[in-house]
């Protein structure tokens, strides 16, 4: 989708009945909506008569991705990189996170292999309420003995469920891995000018996506031409990532972003790859801050799949924070649902505090309670997503909407008492609230890390 689509492109090539089979009150609500990917084509009825099969081809056409989205792995593991449209994410917003895949080699002994496979298993990291995690892992051939790659492949693959990338430049070795565990669908490492065509057969005959590796632009233009020259639609480029020309390395990702998005080039129109640890000379903690440096900056210029060779924790969640924090939709706060939270186990003495529906205050309160193991009842107001400053100056959280809250979760019949803690920066309304609601406003601290000892000194049943 080279130029940006509106409505009326999209109207045109639709039915125009406003029969509301698709969940939508007109055709151009629903024009509207897949220009925002929020419903699919699929989804209107009437475009899947055979009367619409050529205006139906030419809407997919039209709304294709810049970037197209490419699928690692199956089943439930599956993951899902590219489909970008924008380069800007405030343009719209960034669809599929960066994949992060941890490396592995095939002369690691049999220990330190199954360590690494299972520290990737086991990463889970809780924040504003998504599961954060690490997605692949990439099995690199170092001996370059075919028999020897494929027992790696295949013991990886009996102690995960994570997709896999497999990497060599030797096609022999590549294919030897695929024999084994090929049906996983794991991405292929690496097709160049000189294997662009035995690696793509091993791709279209495992059915498997692709890396196009070349660290010049036209070679690598070349060689994802030539392998969409024999059918193969699944291509992720790796324009190379020499970190000693970091620079270099960045302007080829940009270039690549660019002339996909906003040039339509379909040999470019493919996920990027970047190996953030690839030559690096470094050792040791030097060596993890380098990489964990270029990595976070080829995630900001559009990398959709990194290959990381540290499993320090201090350099993975900065990683996968700033991965959150970039495709979160720059649209909308993130926000919870509102309504009355039970921390611990709360009486009918417990105390009740008050906070808004804005994700990251939500979750930071209900952190600070259960670390300070408060039990009480957490009443969270709709406040349109915005925390508690904002939603004061701009009067989405005011005396009216706590009384209305208060009354509807029935507050009254949780407790025996008629006191509730707001927040420090919401002082402004206490006053009011206590005259429409007949509840006690106690004024609590500015920041939630304070509830513990503001409880112990000013709270009594």
């Amino acid at each position: 989708m080279a130029k940006k689509l509106g409505p009326l492109d999209i109207y045109r090539y639709l039915p125009k009945t406003n029969c509301r089979e698709c969940g939508e009150k007109t055709c151009m609500a629903f024009a509207s909506q897949l220009i925002e990917r929020d419903v699919k084509l699929e989804d209107c009825p009437q475009l899947m008569k055979p009367d619409f099969a050529e205006k139906f081809h030419h809407l997919k056409e039209m709304l294709a991705p810049g970037v197209k989205e490419v699928t690692i792995g199956t089943g439930d593991a599956i993951v899902k990189i590219g489909g970008e449209e924008v380069i800007f994410r405030h343009e719209l917003k960034y669809f599929n996170q960066t994949a992060l895949a941890l490396g592995v080699h095939d002369e690691l002994e049999a220990d330190a292999l199954l360590k690494r496979v299972r520290y990737v298993n086991d990463f889970k990291f809780k924040r504003i309420g998504e599961e954060l995690t690490l997605d692949l892992i990439a099995i690199r051939s170092v001996s370059g003995d075919p028999e020897r790659f494929a027992q790696c492949a295949s013991k990886v693959s009996a102690e995960t469920g994570k997709p896999l990338v497999l990497c060599s430049y030797d096609p022999k070795v590549l294919e030897a891995a695929l024999k084994v565990v090929g049906g996983k669908r794991p991405l292929i490492y690496a097709a160049t000018k000189d294997t662009w065509k035995e690696v793509g057969k091993l791709a279209r005959k495992y059915r498997c996506p692709v890396v196009a590796f070349a660290d010049d632009m036209s070679e690598l233009k070349s060689v994802a031409s030539a392998l969409r020259s024999m059918g193969i639609e699944d291509i992720v480029l790796d324009p190379g990532s020499n970190v000693k020309n970091l620079s270099s390395v960045l302007g080829k990702f940009v270039l690549a972003r660019r002339a996909a998005i906003l040039k339509d080039d379909k040999d470019l129109g493919f996920p990027l790859l970047g190996i953030p640890a690839a030559t690096s000379a470094e050792n040791g903690l030097e060596k993890t801050l380098k990489e964990v440096m270029i990595a976070a900056t080829m995630m900001d210029k559009y990398a959709d799949l990194l290959v990381l060779h540290t499993q320090e924790i201090w350099a993975l969640l900065p990683l996968i924070t700033l991965r959150q924090n970039l495709y979160t939709d720059p649209r909308k706060p993130v926000a919870v649902d509102p309504g009355l939270r039970s921390i611990g186990k709360p009486t009918k003495s417990s105390p009740v505090l008050l906070t808004t529906n804005f994700a990251l205050t939500y979750y930071t309160v209900v952190s600070d309670l259960e670390s300070a193991g408060i039990a009480c009842y957490l009443l969270v107001i709709d406040t349109d997503g915005l925390g508690v400053q904002a939603s004061i100056a701009g009067g989405q959280l005011d005396a009216s909407k706590v009384k209305d809250a208060i009354k509807r979760v029935r507050l009254g019949e949780k407790v025996k008492h008629r006191k509730i803690v707001i927040p420090g920066y919401s002082a402004r309304i206490s006053g009011d609230l206590e005259l429409q609601s007949g509840w006690k406003a106690l004024v609590g601290p500015m920041d939630s890390s304070g509830i513990k000892e503001f409880i112990e000194k000013k709270w009594s049943s």
